[in-house]
């Protein structure tokens, strides 16, 4: 049976609140990786949300897919309710064994593996994971070498550099890679990942997860947002501005940086919990890491809360 998964998140803005006070829109909540000025949902059509999604608008998205991620013609799509419910059934596809994630990295992976009976493992285990770039200090990662029948990539952040994709592994057998509109897009409530690779491997998740697992509007975003990419290169060089501007100002006021994506920063502190603290009474949400007392994360600020971040550091 499977056991229960337990995982780490930024977010939880709610019991920052709880703690130390203030409503929703007192705070500024940098404890996650998502682009704070998402794309813009276009007006949809009523029958998308009054109808069952049909073959056609899946079949849609998952050729807008194609051509936005430049995906192999021998490997198959996926579209579901996020990358969290993949990462949640993957696990299923093989028998337990060993699993090799190459970490410190988003704790997800552990805990599902974990929770279908597989064993934590060196290079050359059953299984291997790796985060493309990692979570939370932005490392690329090669999968040169890696033997394992089952090989997880997880491009969650990778749109910010689309040319470091290891897209083409997709066609390889036992290869899957997760794609997913919530970070980049901005997307997050959207809900929408993707599992791209193994035919076979994509035809046992797609039974695992059930009929309609994505919705008529969540279908409709998607494929016009993958169909733009003027809006995905402007968005690019904005974070990239950004990210430089969040490093001088961590910088500016003592810490170091250690890495992170232009999505997210990751910075070594003095004491991480109590910075967190201090940025906290100040309305401000940061992501800490329990295997870590000087790591401190901080995703990209709102044009218009930039300067509220620059005076309270």
């Amino acid at each position: 049976m499977r056991a229960e998964i337990r995982s780490d998140h930024g977010g939880g803005l709610d019991a920052a609140i709880g703690k130390f006070g203030g409503r929703r829109s007192d705070w500024l909540d940098l404890s996650t990786g998502i682009n704070p000025v998402p794309y813009p949902v276009p007006d949809l059509d009523g029958e998308c949300w009054s109808s069952l999604p049909d073959v056609k608008s899946v079949r849609e998205l998952e050729l807008a897919a194609r051509r936005f991620w430049q995906i192999p013609e021998s490997a198959a799509v996926l579209a579901a309710p996020g990358v969290s419910a993949l990462i949640a059934r993957i696990p299923e596809l093989a028998v337990p064994g060993t699993v090799h994630i190459d970490g410190p990295t988003y704790s997800e992976f552990a805990a599902a593996f974990e929770g279908y009976g597989w064993r934590s493992g060196d290079i050359g285990s059953d299984a291997s994971v790796i985060v493309h770039p990692n979570n939370p200090d932005g490392r690329w990662q090669e999968i040169a070498g890696i033997d394992s029948s089952l090989l997880v990539i997880d491009e969650s952040f990778c749109d910010v550099a689309p040319e470091r994709s290891h897209m083409a592994a997709a066609a390889c057998p036992g290869t899957l890679v997760l794609k997913g509109l919530g970070k980049f897009w901005g997307l997050a409530g959207l809900r929408l990942g993707f599992a791209i690779g193994d035919p076979g491997l994509i035809a046992q998740l797609a039974e695992k997860i059930g009929p309609w697992p994505v919705s008529g509007p969540a279908l409709a975003i998607g494929t016009t947002a993958l169909d733009d990419p003027v809006w995905a290169k402007a968005t690019r060089i904005r974070l990239e501005q950004d990210a430089d501007r969040l490093d001088a100002a961590m910088t500016f006021a003592g810490a170091s940086v250690v890495g992170g994506t232009t999505l997210f920063r990751l910075f070594e502190v003095d004491d991480s919990a109590a910075w967190q603290v201090r940025l906290a009474r100040n309305r401000i949400w940061s992501r800490t890491f329990a295997y870590s007392r000087t790591w401190l994360r901080l995703g990209i600020p709102h044009p218009e809360q930039w300067e509220r971040l620059e005076v309270t550091l």
